[in-house]
């Protein structure tokens, strides 16, 4: 089945905090899903599917469902793949209304690890009952480890330099200034990021993503719905999504999950990388977004670091602007799971909604992409496109 045409974006809302001190998850969850429906002009006696991940306090979508009052429900999904949970529920929930079993989805997303003094953990992922942990406890679990080595053998095998890397981080910040939410809006230079300090080899600290609390949440309905509504109009043109896990030591390092979700949402779509005018990319570190940007198909293997030194990403500038919001680099990573803050940027584009000094002049189509888990190991890719009605 497909989901082209078949399910319209119709509400969307961002939580504006970046440390939700006095503020329960729970509320996090009902402030941006009331957000997200005003927005789309709906109620939530209008919803009837809903959408969550492990982030969901309790007993996750049904705590959730009672505790947001939704009494219509009869589709329900709880999907956690870390930070790209969120765009397979975009998939899923358009599958779900293309069947005929929702009208109104609602999908949200929150967490407090910064209030909860938390740190780098996944909300909801006891990692000491990992299968293999007991083989690999030595190794030290924060993510940023995976990531160095997975930079370090791209500077192998291709010649990516620090500097190129350093390049994304530079157009993130450029376009963090505009955003008066962002937790870090400092134009930074290249030179900027090349003094910050070393966290994990070849990794910087300006190299790797905020921590933030926060959260957001996403409206898809019935195409008649959404054209009753008055709202810019944002339809789903193809989704895809893949996994890719350690295979027994068996893996290639230097592909993701991503070249696979990417191929089946293009293809589904009926379109290419080419006509993509804006690109919201996770970007956990700056060498998830030079991955992507290979995976994805908007440059060559190994020429990732170079597409973005020249400039690429930078809206105004290059010819694929990235992740106009600051994105996870400078603006907001609540719970550390960035997908749905990826979503948000998308819809703004996409709807022509994003601050005037970064939003793309074609703004027709536009993609959110994310990977979810370790790319070093276990990960899953969702890639949604969108596009403009």
């Amino acid at each position: 089945m497909t989901i082209k045409d078949q399910a319209y974006v119709a509400g969307i809302y961002e939580h504006p905090t970046r440390r939700a001190d006095g503020i329960s998850t729970a509320q996090l969850h009902a402030d941006v899903a009331l957000g997200a429906l005003a927005d789309a002009g709906l109620s939530l006696a209008d919803v009837d599917g809903y959408f969550c991940g492990a982030d969901a306090p309790g007993l996750g979508g049904f705590s959730m469902a009672e505790y947001l009052g939704l009494t219509n429900l009869r589709y329900m999904d709880t999907t956690e793949t870390g930070g790209s949970s969120y765009l397979l529920h975009v998939s899923h929930a358009a599958r779900a209304i293309a069947s005929g079993q929702c009208n109104v989805a609602l999908i949200t997303m929150a967490d407090r690890p910064l209030a909860a003094n938390a740190g780098p953990v996944l909300a909801g992922v006891d990692m000491s009952l990992v299968p293999e942990r007991e083989f690999a406890s030595p190794v030290p679990l924060p993510p940023v480890f995976g990531y160095a080595q997975i930079a370090r053998r791209h500077m192998h095998d291709f010649g990516t330099t620090p500097e190129q890397l350093a390049w994304v981080k530079v157009a993130a910040s450029h376009h963090a200034q505009h955003n008066p939410h962002a937790k870090l809006r400092e134009v930074l230079s290249l030179q900027d990021v090349m003094d910050s300090p070393l966290v994990a080899d070849p990794l910087r600290r300006a190299d790797c993503c905020v921590v933030t609390d926060g959260g957001g949440a996403l409206i898809l309905t019935r195409p008649e719905i959404a054209k009753s509504l008055n709202r810019p109009r944002v339809k789903l043109a193809g989704a895809g999504e893949a996994m890719k896990h350690n295979a027994a030591g068996r893996m290639q390092p230097m592909h993701s999950a991503g070249v696979h979700s990417a191929a089946r949402a293009f293809a589904e779509a009926g379109v290419t990388p080419a006509d993509i005018r804006y690109a919201s990319l996770y970007d956990s570190f700056t060498i998830t977004v030079i991955m992507q940007l290979e995976d994805i198909g908007f440059c060559e293997k190994g020429q990732g670091g170079r597409f973005a030194a020249d400039g690429n990403l930078i809206s105004g500038v290059g010819k694929l602007p990235f992740n106009t919001d600051g994105g996870g680099l400078c603006s907001n990573h609540p719970g550390n799971k960035g997908g749905m803050t990826k979503l948000m940027e998308a819809v703004r584009q996409c709807r022509g909604e994003a601050h005037p000094a970064v939003q793309v002049p074609d703004h027709s189509l536009v993609l959110a992409h994310g990977t979810g888990g370790l790319m070093s190991s276990q990960h899953m890719a969702g890639t949604v496109i969108l596009e403009a009605e």
